[in-house]
């Protein structure tokens, strides 16, 4: 069975499949010669230890790209409903306490971000944590592949949504947060998710996976990270991550 280093108890898992519904073979596309998953493990690597990180899938093209650049991977069925589904499944198979869960479709994550969720997650292991930034752009707000979310006062979530959040009368963008894919679940949580045996009706509506967990009256803490990351959940997300990659890149 696979570990996490000796020194922690959690474990990151980067969960990724080929047959997405919005973007088949979205984890293997190509980001400054190299695939989009290596990219997201070698930032999850520069967070932690590399013996922390792994790489689950049911897809054996996956398995082996991310193999090949030197990543563990755990293989999982090819019926879970969402990434943290997967991360159960994998969670099955590595000796941790808690999981950090980063989605494989955020090439540009920081790895600071990564270790603020991390440092959280080991200081309060009982609890479930996800990451937020303040949304800047007005085409983020509009935009229904972009999860908006709502909190209370000290940060727990009250609701995430794919609409436009928190909304004005005159329907005037103000300023709102989106959803930063990183979460971090205790082993015990995420058993009651995946024992739901399937999505809740929130979850369904908006396909956004952590209102499971509100659902079931788990609380939810946000925490509130860096503004970098651009998720690719279409083409037209990947040629804007990589026109970042190519001006950073010439910056240098």
């Amino acid at each position: 069975m696979p570990k996490a280093a000796p020194e922690t108890k959690a474990a990151i898992v980067i969960p990724a499949r080929y047959t997405s519904s919005r973007y088949p073979g979205k984890p293997l596309v190509e980001i400054e010669g190299r695939p989009m998953i290596l990219h997201v493990w070698e930032r999850c690597c520069a967070a932690t230890s590399p013996e922390q990180v792994f790489i689950a899938t049911d897809d054996d093209r996956i398995a082996e790209a991310g193999r090949a650049g030197g990543a563990q991977v755990v293989m999982t069925p090819d019926d879970c409903l969402t990434g943290t589904d997967r991360v159960y499944q994998a969670a099955q198979q590595i000796e941790a306490e808690t999981f950090i869960n980063v989605q494989g479709d955020e090439p540009l994550i920081r790895p600071e971000d990564i270790r603020a969720v991390l440092a959280r997650a080991e200081a309060e292991p009982e609890r479930i944590f996800n990451a937020m930034c303040a949304i800047a752009d007005e085409r983020e707000y509009r935009s229904p592949t972009v999860p908006k979310l709502v909190t209370r006062l000290d940060g727990r979530l009250l609701y995430m949504s794919r609409g436009e959040i928190p909304a004005r009368k005159d329907n005037v963008f103000d300023w709102s947060h989106k959803q930063v894919c990183i979460y971090a679940f205790p082993r015990a949580a995420l058993a009651a998710f995946a024992a739901r045996g399937g999505k809740t009706p929130h979850e369904q509506v908006e396909d956004i996976e952590i209102l499971r967990f509100l659902e079931m009256g788990y609380e939810v803490q946000m925490i509130e990270v860096s503004t970098s990351s651009v998720a690719v959940d279409t083409p037209e997300d990947l040629v804007r991550v990589r026109e970042i990659f190519r001006d950073r890149a010439a910056a240098k």
